[in-house]
């Protein structure tokens, strides 16, 4: 006989008992703040100008550094949750310093 699975979401107790490295965090949250303002910066471009509207000077600037700053303030709050898919793994599988 077959034994029943267990529920997606339990984590072994080996797995659950190891701490991501303050470092590892932090990149990985650099990541994902970098990976969420490409996707926002190709939204802004295809959806934020109107036809016929020109840019003014330094428009382009300004564009970038407000979807660097709305992608890295989604980060902080949790994301996608790809930053914590990342510390998680790099603390189960070996998180080389």
């Amino acid at each position: 006989m077959s034994q029943p699975l267990s529920p997606i979401n339990s984590i072994p107790a080996q797995l659950a008992a190891a701490v991501p490295n303050p470092r590892s965090i932090r990149a990985s949250r650099e990541f994902e703040a970098s990976l969420i303002a490409s996707l926002l910066q190709s939204a802004q471009k295809t959806f934020a100008a109107l036809p016929g509207e020109g840019s003014f000077a330094g428009s382009e600037n300004y564009d970038y550094m407000a979807t660097q700053a709305l992608g890295s303030a989604i980060a902080a709050r949790g994301g996608f949750g790809i930053a914590d898919m990342i510390s998680h793994y790099l603390a189960t599988h070996g998180d080389h310093k």
